[in-house]
């Protein structure tokens, strides 16, 4: 781990060690200690402060690169605050999961536990930042068939509707099927991309097309701020 001061870490890893059992291992706030760390020891969750020695856009640096160098590592990033932007970057950047300093160290413990675990850790709301932005994303350009090929035409319809941020109901309503269809659909999904949510989906689908505009220059992808919200919450 590696928090914004050096001090701040060390008492950050003592007290995750201390009430908690983790072996917690300490890099120097800096680039280069966290990568060299990363590479050393090659850690299963890394908890890595957005803010590194008083720089706001290195600990997004920082996870973009482990991300790249170290894909099977679970990042999760230190929020002084859960805001809109800040959430949304951190998942871009690479984040599994994302933690303001406003909760309690109980619930970091538990969301190391699920970072560790391969799950996504974000509250209601960060969840709702995240498919905001990612649904209007996917609307300016959806995935093609090509994008998805381990699933069928009606499972590629069902994700295009859960990135859209439509209830079980309304998709159902949507592609004249039954809700218990409809699930059944979503439980196909989640096996074959090897995720075990709604909000897992709808990354998958981002990751897939961060990657299309990394092979295509002239491809876009929504500024978060223009983002607007789906016409509806989620179940």
């Amino acid at each position: 781990m590696a928090d914004k001061t050096r001090m701040n870490t060390q008492l950050l890893a003592s007290a995750l060690g201390r009430e908690n059992g983790f072996l917690v291992i300490e890099a120097d706030p800096t680039e280069e200690a966290i990568l060299a760390v990363a590479a050393s020891e090659k850690p299963q969750v890394i908890l890595l402060s957005a803010i590194l020695e008083d720089d706001s856009a290195l600990g997004l640096r920082v996870a973009r690169q482990l991300r790249e160098l170290h894909p099977e590592t679970h990042i999760i990033m230190l929020l002084d605050a859960s805001e809109r932007n800040s959430v949304i970057e951190a998942f871009r950047a690479g984040a599994r999961g994302v933690f303001s300093r406003t909760e309690s160290l109980h619930t970091l413990a538990k969301c190391i536990h699920c970072a560790y675990s391969g799950q996504v850790w974000a509250n209601s709301r960060e969840q709702e930042y995240l498919l905001e932005a990612i649904s209007e994303a996917i609307s300016m350009r959806p995935p093609d068939g090509s994008s998805l090929p381990s699933l069928s035409k009606r499972e590629q319809d069902v994700v295009r509707c859960v990135a859209d941020g439509l209830s079980n109901r309304e998709i159902a309503r949507r592609l004249n099927l039954t809700e218990h269809t409809v699930k059944n659909y979503l439980f196909r999904v989640f096996d074959k991309l090897g995720v075990s949510s709604r909000v897992e989906v709808v990354l998958y689908v981002f990751k897939l097309m961060q990657s299309s505009a990394t092979s295509n220059p002239d491809a876009k992808i929504s500024d978060p701020e223009s983002a607007k919200p789906p016409r509806n919450n989620r179940k």
